[in-house]
């Protein structure tokens, strides 16, 4: 057995010593969205400084725990905070928790973010479902020995997330009001937010939103056989003329002005998962 399969089975197996959990739905909660984890029923809490072989969150709006309870009637596992690759963290180190949830019996993954627009329709606030990525500008958490116990050399990322799951997600928002986007992803490796110019690229090339984390989560539920459901929190307009000042309390003000809307089409979305 691999080092890290190793690691993987004695993090799942100590998880598994504190909490039975039967959670087929995992949430990873981005910047700024960590108070969704106040609408979950929690049942159990442990401190990521806990868990054997578990990176730790050092960004300002990202919690520390990993919360174990119900969501609109459903159990989930649910990040309170993620790694990036920006913290010094490899990619392996960045989807560990992923893997484990994999090991813990999760089978749907719901992720949030906090993004950029390049796509001058959007405003702030706004919410965009990931219909795709482009991951050219960050590592691939799949480079190296390929763990078989995990998923295949190669795996297919022609659709890495979920259409029905999309459908869902889209029927919840009409049914509420919810104005939702569908658009592709921008991954960077980040901290810097963007200059001009990168905006400019990435809005060639095809993309609506740009941020500094999912897509390698995204690759790792893939390649284990997850089903992934991804939305991005709008919360600066990085392709703007004047004034292209952007802080992390700007984007955190953003997502926390945001999170209602996330936190109705996660909790209905969780019911039907």
């Amino acid at each position: 057995m691999s080092d890290l399969m190793t690691q993987l089975k004695e993090t799942a197996a100590y998880i598994q010593s504190k909490v039975n959990t039967t959670a087929k739905v995992g949430i990873v909660l981005g910047s700024g969205l960590g108070n969704l984890a106040d609408v979950i029923k929690v049942e159990h809490a442990i401190a990521y400084t806990d868990i054997p072989h578990f990176p730790v969150s050092t960004v300002k709006g990202h919690g520390g725990k990993l919360l174990f309870g119900e969501l609109g009637g459903t159990k989930v596992i649910v990040m309170s905070g993620r790694f990036h690759f920006y913290e010094g963290y490899d990619a392996t180190q960045v989807v560990f928790p992923i893997r484990v949830m994999k090991l813990l019996g999760v089978e749907t993954l719901l992720l949030s973010n906090a993004a950029g627009a390049v796509n001058a329709n959007y405003k702030v606030g706004d919410l965009m479902i990931l219909k795709d990525h482009i991951s050219f500008f960050t590592a691939n958490p799949l480079l190296g020995k390929n763990e078989e116990a995990l998923g295949t050399r190669f795996p297919d990322m022609s659709e890495p997330y979920n259409p029905e799951l999309i459908k869902k997600a889209l029927a919840i928002a009409k049914a509420n009001n919810i104005l939702v986007h569908q658009g592709i992803y921008t991954a960077v490796t980040g901290p810097t937010f963007e200059t001009h110019a990168e905006y400019q690229l990435i809005k060639i090339v095809g993309s609506d939103v740009v941020g500094m984390s999912t897509v390698q989560e995204t690759i790792a539920a893939v390649h284990c056989g997850m089903k992934v459901f991804a939305v991005s929190v709008i919360t600066d307009m990085g392709i703007r003329e004047q004034h292209n000042i952007i802080t992390h309390e700007e984007v955190l003000q953003a997502a926390k002005d945001a999170e209602p809307k996330l936190t109705l089409l996660f909790t209905e979305l969780a019911k039907v998962v």
